[in-house]
C-alpha cells in the first residue's frame, strides 16, 4: 500500500506539471497522457451463515480494499489511426478473495489479488476511425483519446489487448466503477458472460458503424484457455462473438439510448446435468473440469439509458444466457434484470457530486441449482449445498463528492439478499468508501 501511496503522489505531482503546461500553451495534437488512481475500501459486518463451502462469502466482519494505479498512453500515427497503451499497478482483494456473491460488491476487486503492487498491461491496442460525413466532431485530449475531430458518421476499427466492455454493453449511468456504481450485476448486463481473462480483459477486435441515428457494432474476442483463467486461449480457436445494435433518440431535449447485445461463446464447456450425472455415478461432488467438451454457449442483453430531466437520468438492464452450461469468464448469473437512476448534485448546487440508486435481481437455471445443491463450485458461487433457492437481490446507492476537478470521494452501500441464492445466508450490508484522482 504504501508504494502504491508513492505512486499517487507522483501521479498528482504529474497532473499539476500538466496543467501547468496547459495553461502556458495549446495541448499537442498527437499524444495524449493522462492517469488515474482509485482506492476502494469495502467493510462487511458479520451475518447469519448455518454454513458454508470453499467460495462462500466469509460471514465474519471483515474489510477489504483494492488501489490501481493506471497510466492512459496515447500517440497519432496518422489520420485516425491511433495506438494506446494503459500500464498499470494493482494491489488488494476483494470480499473473501472475489467470492461467495453471483452480483459481487466490487468491479474494482478482480478475481486474483495479491498483498503486494504489481505491474499489469490491462490495454495495449491500435484505433483507425474513418470518416464518412456528417457534422464534425471535436474530441478533447482525455484517457484513450488523442485529441482529435470526427464525423458523425464514421467507421471504427479496434484491435489489440482490451476489455470487450469497452465497446458492449457500455450506458451513460452504470458503467464505470471509478465514479459510478460499483457492483458487477449493475455495472454490467449480469448474465453477459463477455471474453475476458481473470482481470477482464481480452484480445479481440471490434468494428463499429455509426451513421445517423444508429450503430451497429460487432466484436471477436479470444476466450481463456479454461474457463475463469488467468491466460486466454494461445491458438485462439475459442472465441466469443458479439453483435449489437444502437438507438440514438431524443425526447425533447433529452437524450437516450437502446441497445441490443447478442453473443456467442464458443469453446470447451461443460453441460450442468452432466456434471451431476458423473457425481452421482461416482458418488463425488460434481465437478465441471471433467465432462467439459466443444460446444456454444449464446445470451442476450437489452440495455436502455435516458435522460429525464437536466442532471436526472435512468438506465435499465436485461439479460439472459443459456443455463444449462456453465459460466465461462464472467459469474454465475443466467437471468437479470437491473434499474437506476443517476442525479446531478445542481439541486443542492453540488453540478459535479451524483447521487445513484439501483436495483439488480439475479437468478439461474434449474440445471444450475441442481449442480451448486449436490456440492459443485464456480467461478465465483459455491456454498456446498444450495437447500433453500432464491432470486440474488442486491440494492446499491453511492454519493460521489467532487472535492477538485481532479479529486472525488464516494461512500457506497449495498444491501445482498440471499448471497450466492442461498435463502440460508444472509441478508449482507457492505459499506465502502471510494478515492478517485484523475488529471
Amino acid at each position: 500500500m504504501r508504494s502504491i501511496c508513492r505512486c499517487a503522489v507522483v501521479l498528482a505531482l504529474c497532473a499539476r506539471a500538466v496543467s501547468a503546461r496547459a495553461d502556458d500553451e495549446a495541448p499537442p495534437e498527437w499524444w495524449s497522457l493522462h492517469g488515474q488512481f482509485t482506492n476502494v475500501t469495502q467493510f462487511q459486518p458479520s451475518f447469519h451463515s448455518p454454513y458454508q463451502g470453499e467460495n462462500s462469502l466469509d460471514p465474519d466482519a471483515n474489510v477489504k480494499e483494492t488501489v490501481d494505479v493506471t497510466l492512459f498512453a496515447g500517440l497519432r500515427l496518422w489520420k485516425g489511426g491511433e495506438v494506446y497503451a494503459n500500464p498499470e499497478i494493482d494491489q488488494g482483494f476483494g470480499l473473501s478473495d472475489t467470492l461467495g456473491v453471483a452480483g459481487f460488491p466490487s468491479g474494482e476487486a478482480y478475481k486474483v489479488g495479491q498483498n503486494a503492487p504489481y505491474f499489469r498491461l490491462p490495454r495495449a491496442f491500435f484505433r483507425q476511425t474513418i470518416d464518412l460525413g456528417g457534422e464534425v466532431e471535436r474530441l478533447d485530449s482525455g484517457p484513450n483519446q488523442v485529441p482529435t475531430t470526427q464525423t458523425h458518421d464514421r467507421l471504427t476499427f479496434s484491435a489489440g489487448k482490451l476489455s470487450a466492455v469497452d465497446f458492449f454493453d457500455t450506458n451513460r449511468y452504470a458503467h464505470d466503477t471509478r465514479t459510478d456504481f460499483l457492483n458487477w450485476a449493475i455495472i454490467e448486463s449480469g448474465a453477459f458472460d463477455y471474453a475476458a481473462d481473470a482481470w477482464g480483459y481480452s484480445y479481440g477486435m471490434a468494428a463499429e458503424w455509426q451513421q445517423s441515428w444508429w450503430t451497429v457494432r460487432g466484436g471477436v474476442f479470444d476466450l481463456s484457455e479454461v474457463p475463469n483463467g488467468k491466460k486466454p486461449d494461445p491458438h485462439f480457436s475459442q472465441v466469443a462473438y458479439m453483435l449489437e445494435l444502437e438507438e440514438r433518440h431524443s425526447f425533447g431535449e433529452h437524450a437516450g439510448k437502446l441497445k441490443l447485445l447478442g453473443w456467442i461463446n464458443s469453446a470447451h464447456m461443460a453441460l450442468y446435468r452432466d456434471a451431476v450425472a458423473l457425481g452421482a455415478e461416482t458418488g463425488s461432488t460434481p465437478d465441471v473440469d471433467f465432462v467439459r467438451k466443444r460446444q456454444n454457449r449464446a445470451g442476450i442483453a437489452l440495455n436502455v439509458e435516458q435522460e429525464v430531466t437536466r442532471g436526472l437520468g435512468l438506465f435499465l438492464r436485461l439479460s439472459s444466457d443459456d443455463g444449462r452450461k456453465e459460466a465461462f469468464e464472467f459469474t454465475e448469473i443466467n437471468r437479470s434484470v437491473s434499474a437506476g437512476l443517476s442525479l446531478a448534485g445542481e439541486l443542492w448546487s453540488r453540478p459535479d457530486d451524483t447521487v445513484g440508486l439501483a436495483a439488480v435481481v439475479n437468478g439461474i437455471s434449474g440445471d444450475a441449482r441442481d449442480y451448486f445443491a449436490a456440492g459443485g463450485l464456480g467461478i465465483l458461487i459455491g456454498d456446498g449445498r444450495l437447500p433453500h433457492y432464491g432470486a440474488e437481490s442486491i440494492i446499491e446507492s453511492y454519493y460521489s463528492l467532487r472535492v477538485a476537478k481532479w479529486l472525488a470521494l464516494s461512500l457506497d452501500y449495498q444491501y445482498v439478499q440471499n448471497p450466492a441464492y442461498n435463502r440460508d445466508r444472509g441478508p449482507v450490508h457492505v459499506v465502502g468508501v471510494r478515492i478517485h484522482l484523475e488529471y
